[in-house]
């Protein structure tokens, strides 16, 4: 039995690669085609009566560490310099108004729906309303190198902010004045919480001379990740400020205290760190949709009770979002479609489960808006023309995002 689940489990991971390698050939996403893989996975056991375990509770665990994995991976390869100003910025709002706007009329739906409060209406929208960066990141490959920066700017900021509104909302019975100073002194206690902690994982990252220096690193950041959370502190600011910090330390090298903490050797490590992170999230996300994909049922992707509700969510998710980038003059020709739903979704979904949910609101729907979500992502990244996605940005690309008319002009 056991030999029998390591080969399962290496040739599931294995194909897992080759989706992920072929992916920007194919131009599916491989999030897809895990999803599909696990199915089958489950049909061929049910069919063949092979007996196993109910895996339920290992989605929490993977969906959580993935996600401050995939995090912390996009925050690596972020620059964060003034001649990035004007993209961050775009991407910021591009993450926060489309999904506050969502949010805010699929509330007022599923109040008229549900005959509920507005709050709890609220708390059911937010799920759907966050782009998942799980799904989009390692979809950007497709796209040019400008609009590859933007969406993991953009997907990253969904997934914090998502996570910072849904807790805002779910977590405070009452909003007022009083609600929203607290969340601001969590915001500040996070931030200082995250300065130091940030100098002390790089201080020993630049110290460690064990022949195992990287996964204390990891274990530490998930740890205090994981403590923040458990007192409603907004954790992912910390992975992202992590991720940021080193992979500009460049950018830093002028500061003066920031030479104790020797940043040439440490650039070094950093680099073997970006490398091992990558595995590593490569390996979780493949674990957790290949999971997801094997939970699912059938009756769940063809229910017909939640169906007209995840294409409308849907058709709002690109309807909003096509409306804001052109109010923004960015290429929708490349960016639209890229809004994928996905892990951060289902994490929100299940952090709902234990408290009050519509009746329409169930695993069903959430399943529906994802796979909707990726083959819109899909068709529209096939449709996409242009140059091949490895092809790092050209002066053209970076004068469209920083020094172009239409983006002084916003």
């Amino acid at each position: 039995m056991t030999f029998t689940i390591i080969i399962t489990l290496c040739g599931l991971l294995l194909v897992a690669y080759f989706f992920d390698v072929t992916s920007s050939v194919t131009r599916i996403p491989s999030v897809l085609l895990l999803l599909l893989l696990g199915w089958l996975v489950r049909e061929v056991s049910r069919l063949m009566q092979i007996t196993v375990p109910d895996l339920s509770p290992l989605l929490p665990f993977l969906g959580t560490v993935g996600l401050v994995l995939i995090v912390l991976e996009g925050a690596l390869e972020l620059e964060f310099n003034h001649s990035k100003k004007k993209v961050i910025l775009k991407s910021f709002f591009s993450a926060l108004v489309p999904m506050v706007i969502l949010s805010i009329l699929l509330a007022f739906a599923f109040q008229y729906a549900g005959h509920v409060s507005f709050k709890e209406a609220l708390n059911n929208a937010i799920p759907f309303c966050v782009i998942s960066s799980t799904v989009a990141i390692s979809s950007a490959g497709n796209l040019g190198g400008g609009d590859r920066e933007f969406v993991i700017y953009e997907s990253s900021f969904s997934d914090i902010l998502g996570v910072l509104f849904f807790n805002f909302i779910t977590q405070n019975e009452i909003i007022n004045l009083n609600t929203a100073g607290r969340f601001s002194f969590q915001m500040v206690l996070i931030t200082a919480i995250s300065f130091v902690a940030t100098l002390g994982l790089s201080y020993l990252l630049s110290k460690i001379s064990h022949h195992i220096k990287f996964m204390p690193i990891i274990l530490l950041a998930i740890l205090i990740y994981a403590i923040s959370e458990v007192y409603h502190l907004p954790a992912l600011v910390f992975i992202l400020l992590f991720g940021l910090f080193l992979g500009n330390l460049d950018e830093l090298k002028q500061v003066r205290w920031i030479q104790l903490l020797r940043p040439r050797e440490l650039d070094k490590e950093v680099k073997k760190f970006k490398e091992l992170i990558g595995e590593l999230t490569f390996l979780i996300r493949a674990l957790f949709f290949l999971l997801f994909g094997y939970l699912m049922k059938r009756s769940e992707i063809l229910n017909p009770e939640t169906i007209i509700w995840a294409c409308g969510i849907t058709v709002g998710i690109f309807l909003i979002r096509a409306l804001f980038l052109k109010l923004m003059r960015m290429p929708l020709s490349a960016l639209l479609f890229v809004a994928p739903r996905g892990l951060i979704n289902i994490l929100l979904f299940l952090a709902l489960v234990p408290g009050p949910t519509l009746p329409f609101i169930n695993s069903s729907l959430v399943t529906q808006v994802i796979i909707l979500s990726v083959l819109v992502m899909m068709i529209g990244v096939i449709q996409k023309r242009g140059r091949k996605p490895d092809v790092p940005p050209t002066a053209n690309e970076e004068i469209h995002w920083s020094t172009s008319p239409d983006s002084e002009a916003n």
